[in-house]
């Protein structure tokens, strides 16, 4: 009773020096008052008074703003010394009540945020901490370091993740360029022109680019395996595997370069699945995992692929995948994988015939009639493939239907190669008989 006394009349005391400093405009003075009286409380271990203390100096008349910014910051660092975690929710808050709407503690807020989410999500209340992390928009904030906006924003986009608000979580991973992850750090930084805002160091528990990359990725492959987009998730395991510090080490990058070959043969074909192929074909590291190398030539080769024989060839390989980086493929991987091996011989077929009998196609496909049908008529409704089926024949034309004007174009083509191949003729017959004149006179 006594120690609170005490602790009263010294705070009373300090009260009225920083009313007399304040007034008088003395800023070094000001914020050298308000941070004694907070470090009276925390040594008192008075944390309701700290508490009071905190919002009465907020408030009071004409409080300079570089008073109440120490004072933010002194009162952050006594936040991890909280004897219970109801102290330092109660702290969290009354800070982040203070700092709110104040442009020049937006930063102190926004970390603020991040550690009260992070005390929500280890209660177990995962929505109420992504519903915390969305209420700040860190990439308005310019002093801000660039590494600190990455990770707070991968941070809302992790927790929306954990509750499956998978278009939030889109929406938030949009405001990342993938470009940022690029950029050359090694440069050395300019010096900010006068009246331009200072930009802050980042905190020490912050990843560094290279890793922030690699999370960035990781988060979206959890994003698009919830669509089963393999194209997307390949492309993200490819940006994965060129972070230099993955390339250096074989432990790293064997597991990543199995998914990219994964996901190439389980993506659809289009262009930019044919052009990643090709690339990834072209690596040296390919040579470490043959058989992946021969997975992906066997899908180049424009050869008819034996379902049976490629499943029981690389079945374990497979199934190995749940014990690797990233785990399982899917469930729907084993299936999707049977259904690109039967699309890619449909277009191999389609190259080698322009007309075939669906009996001899479903042959060809180890399929029957029926399914050999379904699996072409959905290749041509997504406009992989252009062929046409006469069901009462039983017949599939793989060959385009010419407009007009191209088969008017393609003639006018052959009678002009036909006229320049008489002229050339012509002129070859006038030159012999020309010499053939000359060598008579002679």
């Amino acid at each position: 009773m006594e120690a609170q006394r005490n602790l009263d009349a010294e705070i009373e005391a300090l009260l009225n020096v920083e009313k007399q400093i304040r007034l008088a405009g003395d800023v070094s003075g000001t914020k050298k008052a308000v941070t004694d009286i907070l470090q009276l409380c925390f040594e008192a271990r008075a944390w309701k008074t700290l508490n009071d203390q905190i919002v009465l100096l907020s408030k009071r008349r004409g409080q300079l703003k570089q008073a109440v910014t120490a004072m933010v910051q002194q009162a952050m660092q006594y936040i991890d010394q909280t004897p219970d975690i109801e102290s330092k929710i109660e702290l969290i808050k009354t800070l982040n009540s203070v700092s709110a709407g104040k442009i020049y503690v937006e930063i102190e807020r926004a970390r603020l945020i991040k550690k009260l989410a992070k005390i929500k999500e280890e209660q177990g209340h995962i929505a109420e901490a992504a519903d915390l992390m969305q209420e700040i928009a860190v990439e308005t904030f310019g002093a801000m370091a660039k590494t600190e906006k990455i990770a707070f924003i991968l941070e809302q986009v992790r927790l929306c993740l954990d509750r499956q608000d998978y278009v939030r979580a889109q929406i938030l991973s949009r405001k990342i360029s993938p470009r940022v992850f690029d950029a050359d750090s090694s440069k050395e930084k300019k010096k900010p022109k006068e009246g331009d805002s200072v930009v802050e160091e980042a905190p020490a528990d912050i990843p560094s680019l290279p890793e922030l990359k690699r999370i960035y990725y990781e988060l979206m492959i959890r994003y698009h395996s919830h669509s089963n987009d393999y194209l997307e998730i390949c492309r993200s395991y490819k940006a994965i595997y060129e972070i230099p510090s993955v390339r250096e080490d074989p432990a790293q990058w064997i597991p990543v370069l199995r998914k990219i070959c994964w996901y190439l043969v389980l993506s659809p074909h289009d262009p930019m699945q044919s052009s990643l192929l090709n690339s990834t074909l072209e690596d040296k590291n390919l040579s470490e995992i043959p058989n992946f190398r021969l997975l992906l030539k066997q899908l180049v080769t424009m050869e008819v692929i034996q379902w049976i024989s490629l499943w029981n060839m690389f079945k374990d390989e497979f199934e190995n995948e749940k014990n690797m980086l990233g785990g399982s493929l899917g469930d729907k991987a084993a299936e999707d994988l049977r259904q690109r091996i039967i699309e890619h011989n449909i277009l191999v077929v389609s190259k080698y015939y322009s007309r075939i009998t669906l009996k001899r196609l479903a042959e060809l496909l180890c399929l029957s009639v029926q399914e050999a049908e379904k699996h072409l008529s959905d290749m041509v409704v997504s406009k992989s493939l252009v062929a046409k089926i006469d069901r009462p024949m039983g017949v599939v034309c793989f060959q385009t239907a010419k407009d007009s004007n191209d088969i008017l174009n393609s003639w006018s083509m052959n009678l002009e190669k036909l006229l320049d191949l008489v002229e050339k003729s012509c002129h070859q017959i006038h030159k012999e008989t020309m010499v053939h004149k000359a060598a008579l006179k002679v």
